[in-house]
């Protein structure tokens, strides 16, 4: 396996740039710029219709290269090779971690096992275009001979954060076809989503690897006896397809074979858009749309594959965040978005970022003595920027952001985007620069106001600025470009994990919860109580003397 397991902290290059840090963590970026004339196109990456711009980061050449050395000395370049290759590099549950090749070339090879799985890929793929454009051109009708209208994905977790963000953020391609997501048990949600459907129009998409998946399983079956009030147990043959990997249970729910769609388990959940999971989105979309997506995705693949690190887009965010994390001991970045179409990337960064690289324990199994995963959060521009800006912009925490902009719009509305962007690049100015007390003074003082005012407010309108910012500018929105973008933040978290000498692949630390629900459900159904703490004792005698 040639990925190392050695702890970062213990490398002579953390140890010079912790020696480093302490001589640049006071700098002010403004006066970098100053001394610099050529710093905003140093630190700049121009790729396909990308635009990074990371020059309002508290760096100079110097960190950039104990980055980069960091990187060599953990052997990111052997740990990418592996991860592209189907290595086992998820070792803990001795599986490849290969969602990137969902997007590969139709003719490129990949081996799990001895066994080259892009052919059986590529019949998914077929399979997907086949299913889609029956459904979207009124082929295949519903049980009363009448087309669909909706597609209703049954998931959770990566079963639905990725398809709903991908069809939520590509709205504007969108076919005549309505998708609709239900991942939460609550049955209000559920209930209100059956609300606006028709049975005899509408087709569900249940997204379950296992088929056993507590959530996915309960709102699966709520969902059937919704149906079978209309429809026959036959029926469920038209209206019911599943993505899954346990045939069995899917027949016996009623969905025919035909209508499976393979997973497999070197694809992590919340890496699965790209596989048979995408179907949703292949539907809303259109398959064409689904394919440019995945080219997009595979763009990015090849850069980040072989691209000098220096100039690879996915490696210097990556060690811009550890920089971050690991040595100004900032805990979160936020993500803005200046595109409402992306109102649900975060949420979606959220679940790749934390519960890949959530981990407290190293590859050798030794509790690691440094911070790991990053907490991510964040919302679209501009209505950020009148909710949390003015924590980042004058609270006590450092909060590295990236910004994503577009430079077209969508519909065409020239006069709304010149006052989006603005605001897109004023704020990361503001962020570089803040406001200095003189400026904030002559400004009081220019307004007349008395030396006793002047005084007494200034100190509020002070901005400290040297606040950093990534600016990813994208020529458009599209699938390809989304797909990029997508890619691009799957493999930034790869090399966290890397550097970090975490497995990034596996989630154990979301079983705890569901094993004690399902205990708590039966003491629920059978209205008796096993020995808890005394808070949760309290809690479930509250509730079923409410219930």
């Amino acid at each position: 396996m040639n990925v190392s397991t050695k702890n970062p902290t213990q490398t002579k290059s953390w140890k010079a740039l912790e020696e480093h840090f302490n001589t640049i963590k006071d700098v002010e970026m403004s006066t970098l710029f100053s001394k610099d004339s050529d710093r905003a196109h140093k630190f700049t990456i121009t790729w396909e219709d990308f635009y990074v711009d990371y020059s309002k980061n508290r760096i100079t050449e110097e960190t950039m290269q104990l980055l980069l050395d960091l990187a060599n000395e953990l052997k990111l370049k052997e740990a990418i090779e592996a991860y592209f290759s189907g290595e086992p590099i998820n070792e803990t549950e001795n599986r490849a971690v290969l969602h990137t090749a969902l997007r590969a070339n139709v003719n490129d090879a990949v081996f799990v096992k001895g066994k080259n799985v892009i052919p059986e890929i590529n019949q998914v793929k077929e399979k997907i275009k086949n299913f889609t454009q029956l459904i979207v051109n009124g082929e295949q009708k519903g049980f009363t001979g009448k087309g669909f209208t909706d597609v209703v994905n049954i998931g959770v977790g990566g079963s639905d954060l990725g398809p709903a963000m991908v069809v939520d953020s590509l709205r504007f391609y969108k076919n005549h076809l309505n998708a609709h997501f239900i991942s939460n048990i609550d049955g209000d949600h559920i209930s209100e989503t059956l609300a606006q459907l028709n049975p005899e129009t509408t087709l569900f998409v249940i997204v379950s690897k296992t088929f056993s998946t507590q959530e996915t399983l309960a709102n699966a079956n709520t969902v059937k006896e919704w149906f079978l009030k209309t429809g026959t147990q036959k029926d469920i043959e038209k209206h019911f397809v599943a993505v899954s990997s346990n045939v069995k249970k899917v027949k016996a729910f009623g969905i025919l074979e035909d209508n499976i769609f393979a997973m497999w388990n070197w694809v992590g959940g919340r890496f699965s858009l790209w596989s048979a999971v995408g179907l949703t989105i292949s539907l809303s979309l259109g398959f064409s749309n689904f394919e440019s997506l995945l080219k997009g995705a595979n763009k990015m693949d090849t850069h980040f594959k072989t691209e000098s690190f220096k100039t690879n887009i996915p490696v210097v965010l990556a060690l811009l965040s550890v920089w971050y994390n690991n040595f100004f001991k900032s805990e979160t970045e936020a993500v803005i978005a200046y595109s409402q179409y992306l109102n649900k990337l975060t949420s979606y960064l959220q679940q790749g970022v934390m519960e890949s690289n959530g981990k407290s324990v190293d590859r050798n199994g030794v509790p690691v003595n440094y911070q790991t995963g990053t907490i991510v959060w964040g919302e679209t521009g501009t209505n950020s920027q009148h909710a949390f800006f003015q924590l980042i912009h004058q609270g006590t925490k450092l909060i590295p952001v990236d910004f994503i902009g577009f430079a077209q719009s969508l519909h065409g509305n020239q006069a709304h985007h010149d006052k989006l962007i603005s605001n897109y690049v004023a704020q990361t100015e503001a962020f570089l620069h803040g406001k200095k007390r003189e400026e904030v003074r002559s400004d009081l003082v220019a307004k007349n106001n008395t030396q006793e005012t002047v005084d007494r407010i200034l100190p509020f309108k002070v901005f400290e600025g040297n606040k950093p910012t990534n600016s990813i500018f994208i020529n458009k929105l599209t699938p390809e470009s989304l797909g990029e973008l997508l890619a691009m933040y799957e493999h930034k978290i790869f090399v966290q994990g890397i550097i970090w000498n975490i497995y990034s692949y596996d989630q154990y630390g979301v079983e705890l919860g569901k094993q004690l629900a399902n205990t708590i459900l039966s003491e629920i159904k059978e209205e008796k109580t096993s020995v808890h703490d005394a808070s949760t004792n309290n809690l479930l005698a509250h509730y079923k003397s409410i219930k």
